[in-house]
């Protein structure tokens, strides 16, 4: 990548092998569609580059990471409508969850509805220790409807997904780790850093191919009995076996040295 695109809505910047999106719409970084849909084509722009091992997904300001979909928009919607925006949610967001490239959330404070379910679709979640997280859909008579219901409950479990979506709660960042939502609670205005630090590692470290590899065997695992999983792990070493990053592993390991991994 040699020159990033321009975005109304958001920033994007290479740092080393770290690809950085930034929400841009302070104070609360709502997401519109437009918001939407350029953070969709942020992530396609990075993902076409074998120079980018790993994306850091974080906002502008320090109010919120995200306070979900604009309140604005949802009060024009019908049936119609409040279709189309679930559908464009559910393809960016699965987009995200399914990249080949690792995605980090650089949480740094309120990170509410649409945000929380932005977060959910990352890999990791690193969050500074005054962020507070909220499912109230349901507070407004909706459901979370960005892959909310179905996310939480996968990282947090049925119940305690149940309770957060039903009551609409806020709870802090130390609750958050308690639960699994969050990966790592650092202090505040070091989440980007903690963020970026560990995309360096996989950037510096981790054969991209074979990362790739994992994250679509963790994914598609989730909702299959294990002898299934176990299969995908199958499919994903006869993958890597005849790549050149493999070759250049075990070489690195026998020369003491670091690897140079190309993803080839």
């Amino acid at each position: 990548m040699t020159e990033q695109p321009t975005f109304e809505t958001i920033k994007t910047k290479l740092e080393g092998t770290t690809g950085v999106i930034t929400l841009n719409r302070p104070p609360v970084n709502a997401l519109s569609p437009k918001v939407l849909q350029e953070l969709d084509a942020a992530v396609k722009d990075f993902e076409k580059s074998h120079d980018v091992r790993a994306l850091v997904i974080t906002a502008a300001g320090t109010n919120a990471f995200s306070a979900g979909a604009d309140l604005n928009e949802l009060a024009k919607l019908d049936a119609k409508s409040a279709q189309e925006i679930v559908l464009l949610g559910h393809r960016v967001f699965s987009h995200i969850e399914n990249s080949r490239l690792p995605v980090i959330a650089a949480i740094n404070n309120l990170t509410i509805g649409g945000g929380l379910e932005l977060a959910l679709s990352c890999d990791m979640r690193i969050t500074s220790d005054r962020a507070r997280f909220t499912a109230p859909e349901v507070t407004l008579g909706l459901i979370p409807a960005w892959g909310g219901t179905q996310r939480l409950a996968r990282l947090v479990g049925p119940a305690k997904a149940k309770e957060l979506i039903f009551t609409g709660q806020l709870i802090n960042a130390q609750e958050a780790a308690k639960i699994g939502l969050v990966n790592k609670v650092v202090p505040d205005g070091d989440e980007l850093r903690a963020a970026m630090d560990i995309a360096k590692i996989i950037g510096v470290k981790s054969a991209p191919l074979a990362v790739s590899a994992a994250k679509e065997a963790i994914n598609k695992g989730l909702d299959l009995p294990i002898e299934e999983g176990l299969g995908l792990e199958l499919v994903g070493v006869a993958k890597l076996a005849d790549s050149a990053d493999l070759k250049e592993g075990i070489t690195a390991m026998l020369e003491k040295r670091q690897p140079q991994y190309k993803g080839k």
